[in-house]
């Protein structure tokens, strides 16, 4: 459904499908309500700003309900260049992924912006902010509102780590900051590039003008989109962009730390599966090779930096769930590099499929590390006999990990590990298919060291970290979490219908 209005052949008028773009808007507006009410509301009612943000999150997820029952919807549209704004199935599915990964961050924030002190009213605007961006991202097809949408669900992102008032917060947002304020000025070149070689800012009217652009102007084009794929593989925290990815996680307050791994990745490979798939379609077998060597980079160094951290070191719990996402960022552009080698865009519904899975049972992780952090316990040491001290928290970390995994009863970790397997081998990659192999692997190790701590007994010269009762929204969190990870596991299929049928 295009909304473009019939009197005007130019396009200059139109009327916007309200509907369309509600899900990214409806948290645009109430994150305005929650910064407006924080100027009025006394001290001891700014708690309730937390629950009209989780709420506001929790409409954003109904607003896709509309979308998802009916066909695609578009507007922002020009007769001869495509629309701004298209809320197709990949747009619906990567919203579904930002927005409900919001809402388990805000059930997470709870309890924690009133135990660290953190500033409720800037806590919940950022977060509902960053939220919009990314989940207005997915539905961008142009440039212009591509890079726009990285902005905002960025910028936030950046405070939100700094608010955390140990210090660390404030350097890890600097290194966080710097880092992605370069990869945004060269991305910013590359587009500028992309749109000389091609006439036009709208991905697919890129991809034609890129198929028939002038001899003289292909070193330019090839440059430009280059040096856009790289802003995205920062915000995706592909290798060798990574290096910000632990000290800004150890230093961000835990629930934003698990925003970022989940939905700060999303918004960036979105991005990436857009301009790649469409944008420069012509350019398919070059880039399919550049993220087939950056999938394969990625996850061997986050898998191996994930060994190297050692037990009783401090935030190491934390740090190993940073480079287990980087490493788990390469599995993702592996359909990816496999939709360059294609020539089509069917892969990408293994990348869509594995990033659900990813995001449910990661965040849950982060949930768990929260739940024992609130003692200070942030070593893998400090997790040494946990189920005897929280079963129901140990046994709901050791399902999130084996789903990490992708071994039994983690059904669907494995699921989407085959999944994504299959679309190297089915594109040709079987080098970078046997690379994955070995990377599962290793990654088994330490993820399995982990959860053989949490039954083993605990060493008796070691006073035992005792956390007190689990708030409410901590518990709902881990129980949601959980839930659709059994779910799941014992239904594949719900996942396999993401995997099958063209996504644009």
């Amino acid at each position: 459904m295009t909304t473009l209005a019939a009197a005007d052949p130019g396009g200059l008028i139109q009327s916007v499908d309200w509907v369309a773009v509600a899900p990214p808007l409806i948290a645009a507006l109430v994150g305005l309500v929650v910064l407006l009410a924080d100027l009025f509301l006394p001290d001891a009612r700014k708690k309730t700003l937390g629950w009209i943000s989780t709420a506001g999150l929790a409409l954003s997820l109904v607003a896709l309900l509309p979308l998802a029952t009916g066909g695609t919807r578009s507007t922002f549209c020009l007769p001869d260049a495509g629309c701004s704004y298209v809320a197709d199935r990949f747009a619906l599915v990567f919203q579904l992924l930002a927005l409900g990964g919001a809402l388990l961050t805000a059930l997470l924030s709870l309890h924690t912006v009133a135990e660290e002190k953190l500033p409720g009213g800037e806590y919940w605007f950022l977060l509902l902010s960053s939220a919009s961006g990314a989940a207005l991202l997915p539905a961008a097809r142009d440039l212009a509102t591509l890079v726009i949408a990285l902005e905002v669900a960025s910028l936030p992102a950046f405070a939100l780590v700094a608010l955390r008032r140990d210090g660390r917060g404030a350097e890890s947002a600097l290194k966080f900051f710097l880092s992605s304020v370069t990869a945004t000025a060269v991305m910013l070149l590359g587009v500028s590039f992309v749109y000389a070689a091609s006439g036009s800012i709208h991905l697919t009217a890129v991809a034609d003008g890129l198929a028939h652009a002038p001899a003289q102007l292909k070193p330019l084009a090839e440059a430009g989109a280059v040096l856009t794929l790289v802003g995205f593989a920062f915000k995706v925290a592909a290798v060798p962009f990574h290096f910000w990815v632990p000290d800004t996680y150890t230093g961000a307050p835990l629930p934003v730390a698990g925003y970022l791994s989940v939905v700060g990745k999303a918004s960036g490979l979105a991005g990436l599966a857009l301009v790649t798939t469409l944008a420069f379609r012509p350019y398919g077998h070059t880039w399919g090779l550049v993220l087939a060597v950056l999938a394969a980079l990625t996850m061997t160094a986050g898998n191996v930096g994930a060994l190297r951290q050692r037990a009783a070191t401090r935030y190491s719990a934390v740090r190993l769930l940073a480079w287990s996402s980087v490493g788990q960022a390469g599995y993702l552009l592996v359909p990816l590099a496999a939709a360059g080698y294609a020539g089509s865009a069917q892969p990408l519904g293994a990348t869509v499929a594995y990033a659900l899975i990813y995001g449910l049972v990661n965040l849950g992780a982060f949930g768990v590390v929260a739940v024992v952090a609130r003692s200070g316990a942030t070593r893998l040491d400090d997790f040494r006999g946990l189920f005897a001290r929280d079963r129901w928290s140990a046994l709901a970390l050791a399902f999130f990990l084996l789903c990490l995994a992708g071994l039994p009863p983690g059904v669907v970790g494995l699921f989407g590990k085959v999944v994504v397997f299959r679309a190297a081998v089915d594109a040709g990659l079987g080098w970078l298919a046997v690379v994955m192999a070995v990377n599962v692997v290793i990654a088994l190790y330490y993820y399995l060291v982990w959860t053989a701590k949490l039954f083993a007994p605990a060493e008796q010269d070691r006073p035992e970290p005792v956390a007190g009762r689990v708030p409410g929204p901590l518990a709902a969190t881990l129980g949601l979490a959980a839930s659709g990870a059994v779910v799941l596991s014992a239904a594949p299929e719900l996942v396999l219908q993401v995997v099958n049928g063209a996504l644009f």
